[in-house]
Order: structure tokens, then sequence, then C-alpha cells
């Protein structure tokens, strides 16, 4: 079984919306069985929280379901749990770094890294921005590629 965690600030609008969309393309390929997908906030504000309505309206018009994510803080013991630990952005790498030290047995990234090209190496946060459309395309791009990488990777068909 292969885990991919996502991982933001809160978890109520970034890490929730690629966590509903890459269960939403795992269900599609049949790969439920062989992946596992979570999301979590590297800080504590919104524990227990429903992802954002920016997030829940976006992944609605999609119609990618969103349902029984809460969010939840990241803890070390992630890092014995995930093949995959995949951040939003650069200072949620950083923040990662403050939690656990590099392990070179599992993959820590941005989840821009999997896209060749991508025309910005941070997915915004919309959470300040507003901008939850463009947060969409960048998360759904980012995780078709993290996919193809995973399948590619680990044989998965």
């Amino acid at each position: 079984m292969i885990r991919v965690l996502f991982v933001c600030l809160g978890n109520i609008c970034r890490s929730p919306m690629a966590e509903a969309i890459f269960r939403d393309l795992v269900k599609k390929e049949n790969l439920p069985d062989k992946i596992e997908v979570d999301s979590g906030g590297t800080g504590d504000w919104h524990v227990g929280s429903v992802p954002h309505e920016g997030t829940r309206s976006m992944l609605d018009q999609e119609n990618i379901s969103y349902e029984g994510l809460l969010a939840r803080q990241v803890e070390e013991n992630d890092w014995d749990e995930f093949d995959y630990i995949i951040a939003m952005d650069e200072q949620n790498i950083q923040n990662l770094g403050n939690i656990r030290k590099e392990d070179d047995s599992i993959v820590v990234a941005k989840l821009m890294d999997f896209v060749e090209n991508p025309e910005v190496a941070d997915i915004p946060d919309p959470y300040f921005t507003g901008n939850f459309d463009y947060t969409y395309q960048l998360v759904s791009a980012g995780c078709t590629h993290l996919l193809n990488h995973i399948k590619s990777k680990h044989d998965l068909n």
C-alpha cells in the first residue's frame, strides 16, 4: 500500500482539496486498494474543522467528494506512516523540517515538483488570496502528475 499525505498550513484549503482530488483520481484509476490518501496541516488552528467553504465550493463544482474530511495537524509519526509527504509550498516544507528532520525512506516534496515546467513552484494559499479557482487548477494538475509518477515508480496499473 502506497500512502500519500498532503500538507498545507491549516489543512482547510489546499491540502484537503488535494486529498479529495487525489482520492477521486485514485478511485477513477481503480487503485484504492493500492493507494491511501490523507492530509494535514503544519499548524493547529483549524483541527477538527471541515474544509473551507471555498474549497468545498470548488469540489462541489467538480463533483468531487470531500465527505469525512476534517482538519488535523501533522505529527512526527506521520513519517513512519506515509511514503509521500507532499507540501503545497516552500514554507510548508520548512515547517515539516521543524516537525521531523529528513528521512531518506520517504519522499518529502512540493506538489508542483511533479509538474514539468510548472508556471509556479508554490501553490498560493486561497485562504489569503481568495482565488480558489486558480488553486484548484494547480492542485488538480499537480495531483494528476503525482499519480502518474506513483503509478510509474511503483508499477501500478
